[in-house]
């Protein structure tokens, strides 16, 4: 589980924290709660929990606790590199809304690649939580939002961490960026034609390996807590479960 991150994020610093994932929510961390829906999930048998932990520990306890690497890629290499399984979920820390079955459902409808992006259809983000802000992307097959689950087979990732190193380095070089992404796959992004399979030809050919998207309707996929308008969503649906 990816729980780093900055004390100078605007949501940690609204509430003194070292890392927004461990915002209060309901009195609790806000990463319990996704810790909560891994534990819960059967075939989950490790958690690797990578950022700060407060002084009084975390329930349910990860099985492994390792410090902020200062970055998502480093963190998300210190984990891998601790992870025993060949075949590893990660996890964003600043997800409450993420449940075991939306786990289950990665795992069981996955297909085989070396890393599988759920993405979720605005559809049903609407359906759930009518007029809740979400970044989206129109692509040829739908408007999405994407997931903050993600499978990796280990042993084929950690040969794509070299070109995931370069694209990092170059976010804040737009035209080097678009010059290894690929422009035309920018434009038909842009046109709104650009169709998932076209964005994984251009990921196996990037990374040299097989990058799937896998569409579902777990809706709690898609969403994290940003903002504290987020965390109200959040904190409303409890309210709505208990007939408040």
């Amino acid at each position: 589980m990816l729980a780093g991150g900055s004390p100078e994020d605007p949501l940690a610093a609204r509430y003194g924290v070292p890392s927004k994932t461990l915002v209060p929510v309901r009195g609790r961390p806000m990463v319990e709660f996704t810790l909560e829906a891994l534990r819960a999930t059967p075939e989950v048998d490790r958690i690797v929990y990578v950022g700060p932990v407060p002084g009084q520990g975390l329930t349910p306890a990860p099985d492994a606790v390792l410090p902020d690497q200062g970055s998502l890629l480093a963190n998300l290499e210190s984990g891998l590199a601790e992870a025993r399984s060949p075949r590893v979920i990660v996890a964003s820390g600043d997800n409450p809304f993420i449940t075991p079955g939306a786990v289950q459902d990665l795992l069981e409808r996955a297909p085989e690649a070396a890393l599988v992006y759920p993405i979720v259809p605005k559809a049903a983000v609407e359906a759930r939580w009518p007029g809740m802000r979400r970044t989206y992307a129109r692509l040829r097959d739908g408007v999405f939002t994407g997931g903050n689950l993600i499978l990796l087979d280990k042993a084929l990732f950690v040969r794509a961490l070299p070109m995931a190193r370069k694209i990092v380095a170059l976010r804040k070089k737009p035209l080097a960026l678009a010059g290894t992404v690929g422009w035309g796959v920018l434009l038909k992004l842009l046109l709104g034609r650009l169709a998932i399979a076209d964005v994984e030809r251009r990921a196996d050919q990037l990374f040299g390996m097989p990058m799937r998207a896998l569409i579902t309707t777990h809706a709690e996929v898609g969403v994290d807590a940003d903002s504290e308008e987020d965390i109200r969503w959040f904190e409303g649906e409890d309210a709505r479960a208990n007939g408040s």
